[in-house]
Order: C-alpha cells, then sequence, then structure tokens
C-alpha cells in the first residue's frame, strides 16, 4: 500500500504576480525548487495564509534567484500578489518509506531568498 506523504515544506514564501490566462501550474524560482527538491511537474498543495485557499498543481520552473512565485490558470484566482503561502511537496511511500522519511524544510525571507534549509522528522517515534 502507497501513503500520501510530506516530503518537502517551503514556508515564508509570497506571491510575486499571478497569470490567470495560462493552462494551469505554479511557477517557482529554480533556486527555490533546487533547495527543496522539488522537480518541474512535480505535485504541490499550495496553501494560502492569507485567505485560507489550499491549491493543488504542477510545477514549473522560473529563472534562479528572482525569487518567482506564480500561479497560473485558474490556480491564479486563489491569490493576490503578496499573499503569504507554504508550498507542500507531496510524494507517495510505502511503509517502510514512511517510516524512514524526513521531510525537508525550507524557510523564505523578503523577495523569497532561501534563508535556511533543514529537515524535520515528523513521525512521532514513540507510536513506530
Amino acid at each position: 500500500m502507497l501513503y500520501p506523504v510530506c516530503r518537502t515544506k517551503i514556508k515564508g514564501g509570497k506571491i510575486t504576480g499571478k497569470k490567470l490566462y495560462y493552462d494551469g501550474s505554479i511557477t517557482i524560482s529554480s533556486d527555490i525548487l533546487k533547495a527543496a527538491g522539488i522537480q518541474p511537474g512535480d505535485m504541490v498543495e499550495v496553501l494560502n495564509l492569507n485567505n485560507g485557499a489550499r491549491v493543488s498543481t504542477y510545477v514549473i520552473e522560473g529563472p534562479e534567484k528572482t525569487g518567482e512565485i506564480c500561479p497560473n490558470g485558474p490556480a491564479a484566482r486563489f491569490f493576490e500578489e503578496g499573499d503569504e503561502i507554504i508550498i507542500l511537496g507531496i510524494c507517495f511511500a510505502n511503509e517502510k518509506e514512511r517510516k524512514q522519511l524526513k521531510m525537508r524544510l525550507v524557510t523564505l525571507a523578503d523577495n523569497n531568498r532561501t534563508i535556511k534549509i533543514g529537515g524535520a522528522h515528523v513521525r512521532n517515534k514513540e507510536k513506530d
């Protein structure tokens, strides 16, 4: 059996723009993707801290060191420039992989610059 698991979390990011008339997705600066271990085409959940929206979409790689985080297409309707967001990278893992998984945590600062990359074990060892 496979379980959906959060493998990476990007927090502290802000929306830099939006493109409503586009097929879909979210464009993210390549340096942020690299720090988070996310590849173009990966599915992500994007959580808007300003309005509570939660959108599932795929990633497009944006230019490096621009800090770009730009929802496209229908997803753009749930975000405004400057909204604070969390991006969750999801994977499917079997029981053994799930117990060993350590979530990667990327923290962004002003202009969506990466300021911290770390790992957080999300499993409760006492319950394993």
